[in-house]
């Protein structure tokens, strides 16, 4: 997704990420934040995935409307 951007921060045993979007013109939207429960590999649940998504087109939406 372009301007999607994640901050992945391990601390101690756990993994948590961040996952914002800064391609909008009025703000930096923060899409979802997550411990990662996977206990092998790195990929993102669908379930995390789909709600990015979601989230990302209600942001757009926001954004076009603050633009106005």
């Amino acid at each position: 997704m372009p301007g999607v951007y994640e901050i992945v921060a391990d601390i101690a045993t756990d993994t948590y990420r961040l996952v914002y979007v800064v391609g909008l013109p009025d703000a930096v939207y923060v899409l979802h934040a997550f411990k990662k429960k996977s206990i092998s590999g790195i990929a993102t649940r669908k379930k995390d995935i789909d709600l990015i998504r979601s989230r990302l087109r209600q942001a757009k939406e926001v954004s076009d409307e603050r633009s106005r």
